[in-house]
């Protein structure tokens, strides 16, 4: 089933209000985004070069600490609906409950899909999927397990979609121990820009070259390539967010208990609690007008993502202790 969060529209239509007047809270997307930079006109006007694509490539390098091949795309989401494609088809093995369009992009490629609940599971597959740390429990792999794993299977997909505030769970540093593996990387989600719609796959060039056909030659727009850039050599911000992420889980998970419910896991761009009843607790916030992250396949677990502001925080506290 591919649902998702971030349907604030339909939230709207359900519960009122606009835009400017919720909170949403059901995407694991910084709330605090990096500040956008003036974007020169000629990121507009002209097409992509190949030297500033090259800056984009050597920042993710850099910023993720690989010496691997690096493609920018339009999003993780992108990799994840054309590896299938471009793969031969087989069976894949996904580490399940998680992101949901991993099996349907892999289903609607023509692949037998399964999902499983144990690591070693995965062994064997013509394809395994692990997104590490995992959405929406948080659950963390250690990446000498993934080495091993990689050694049963013809193809690895490890999706770090919310690794960066977890770097030391990164496999990008070891891609040389991974000949058929691929590492994704969303760029939207911790630096908050999801709407710029930039992501990277990385592996080894061999492994990449089909993607970068598929890709073709502008495989993301100019004003990605300078946001991309900038924000990926920020390092002082970078370290600065992870250290609010760090305070703000805290501060999140205090909430939680103080509101009854158990921490069931998440990273530090979201948690994810059992409410007891996820629909009721929904309901909830929503009357509030702040949306949250509710699953088809459990009527006890809800997902928050972290508020950004102070009146974000307090309308949050509000609305749980009503």
């Amino acid at each position: 089933m591919r649902d998702h969060g971030g349907n604030i529209d339909w939230a709207q239509a359900r519960y009122g209000g606009d835009q400017t007047n919720w909170i949403d809270l059901s995407t694991g997307i910084n709330r605090v985004p990096y500040p956008v930079p003036e974007i020169p006109a000629e990121r507009w006007a002209a097409l992509p070069t190949a030297t500033a694509l090259q800056h984009l490539r050597a920042a993710a390098a850099e910023a993720y600490g690989t010496d691997a091949g690096v493609l920018p795309c339009q999003g993780a989401q992108w990799a994840i609906q054309t590896i299938p494609r471009i793969a031969e088809v087989g069976t894949a093995r996904i580490l399940a409950p998680t992101y949901n369009e991993h099996a349907a992009s892999f289903r609607s490629a023509g692949w037998d899909v399964e999902d499983v609940a144990n690591i070693d599971d995965l062994k064997g597959a013509d394809a395994a999927v692990i997104v590490n740390p995992n959405n929406p429990d948080g659950q963390r792999f250690e990446p000498q397990g993934l080495e091993k794993l990689a050694e049963t299977v013809r193809l690895l997909v490890i999706d770090e979609s919310f690794v960066d505030a977890s770097p030391e769970l990164s496999v990008a540093t070891r891609i040389e121990r991974l000949p058929n593996g691929v590492v994704l990387r969303s760029f939207g989600k911790f630096y908050g820009l999801a709407g710029v719609r930039l992501g990277f796959v990385l592996g080894h060039e061999s492994t990449l070259e089909p993607l970068r056909e598929a890709a073709g030659p502008w495989p993301v727009t100019g004003p990605a390539i300078e946001i991309g850039t900038r924000a990926l050599y920020d390092k002082r911000w970078r370290s600065f967010t992870m250290a609010r992420l760090a305070s703000d889980t805290e501060r999140m998970d205090a909430l939680a208990l103080k509101t009854g419910w158990t921490l069931v896991g998440g990273t530090m761009l979201f948690r994810l609690y059992d409410t007891g009843d996820a629909k009721t607790a929904q309901e909830k916030l929503a009357q509030n007008h702040i949306w949250s992250r509710a699953f088809p396949y459990s009527d006890r677990w809800l997902r928050l993502g972290l508020p950004g502001s102070e009146d974000e925080w307090d309308r949050l506290s509000d609305a749980l202790s009503a």
